[in-house]
């Protein structure tokens, strides 16, 4: 059975090693369904957005994490990526 995982962006990274040095035209979370977290990073890195222009956030861990949604858990929004300008 395949497993739902949530990836999202490593907040706080100093500036001059931050693939979401600006927030537009990039990615900032994912809900992926896929077997293992490679497979989901995976996934993940071919649907990025400007976020992918020099680095490969989404299969780094140092600038993503990755975890497994696990149907355990309060009731309540799993995601919501909002970003306002």
């Amino acid at each position: 059975m395949m497993k739902l995982w949530i990836l999202e962006y490593v907040k706080d990274l100093p500036p001059d090693d931050n693939p979401w040095y600006d927030l537009y035209d990039n990615v900032l979370a994912f809900v992926v369904r896929a077997d293992t977290e490679e497979e989901a990073r995976m996934f993940a890195h071919k649907n990025a957005g400007d976020e992918n222009y020099k680095r490969t956030p989404w299969l780094d861990k140092r600038y993503s994490t990755c975890n497994e949604l696990l149907p355990q858990g309060t009731a309540g929004v799993i995601i919501k990526d909002f970003y306002a300008a």
